[in-house]
C-alpha cells in the first residue's frame, strides 16, 4: 500500500511539474509558438 501511495504521488509531481513548466505562463510551448512567428516573419522578409 505504501508503495502505491509514493508511486502516485511521483505521478502527480511529475505531471504538475511539466504543467508549470510547459504550459505554464511564458513556459516552453509560450517561447516555441513565439520563436516560430519570428522565425515566419525574418523567412516572409527574405526577398528572392
Amino acid at each position: 500500500m505504501r508503495q502505491i501511495l509514493m508511486t502516485v504521488l511521483l505521478i502527480v509531481t511529475v505531471v504538475s511539474l511539466y504543467s508549470s513548466t510547459v504550459q505554464g505562463d511564458g513556459g516552453t510551448k509560450d517561447q516555441i509558438r513565439d520563436s516560430g512567428i519570428r522565425m515566419a516573419d525574418v523567412i516572409s522578409r527574405i526577398s528572392p
